[in-house]
């Protein structure tokens, strides 16, 4: 499944990926989402968790804690080997002077400036508020999310 995501990476180019699986059991009717950034070949995973990152300064936010395509752990505070497979929402590509690549120095900047680094609740700010709140800031990338995105709207 993670070999499906890798052949849409383009190493020419700016990408932003928006990942989707479901929560962690007993929540799996809920949905976690997270951000995959290509900057011409690095890879990196930007997503908001339900812990603090070991790096304090990160409070919540969480980069590369895990593969990029990888989907979470099926069980709650239980690290197995069962994860949830990952689905693509939606993605952006570009060049040097387009929206993705705008897209993916903003990511790179929400560790200064996102509101709610060091804030967590599972009904929101959460994952998929992190999420949202890129997606605001960049309406020319048009994806709407599930209804399961709980805290999408915080």
């Amino acid at each position: 499944m993670r070999e499906d995501f890798e052949k849409l990476v383009d190493k020419d180019k700016h990408q932003v990926f928006v990942m989707m699986c479901p929560a962690s059991i007993p929540f799996s009717f809920l949905r976690h989402l997270w951000i995959v950034t290509n900057k011409k070949g690095q890879l990196s995973r930007w997503e908001v968790r339900h812990y603090r990152n070991k790096n304090r300064t990160l409070g919540y936010l969480h980069l590369n804690e895990q593969p990029p395509f990888k989907g979470i752990y099926r069980f709650l505070f239980i690290k197995n080997h069962f994860f949830w497979n990952p689905k693509l929402v939606g993605k952006i590509e570009g060049d040097e002077d387009g929206t993705a690549k705008k897209i993916v120095e903003f990511i790179e900047k929400s560790k200064e400036s996102y509101t709610y680094l060091n804030t967590y609740f599972p009904t929101g700010p959460n994952s998929n508020t992190y999420v949202n709140w890129i997606l605001k800031n960049f309406p020319e990338f048009k994806i709407k999310l599930p209804w399961g995105c709980i805290g999408k709207n915080y």
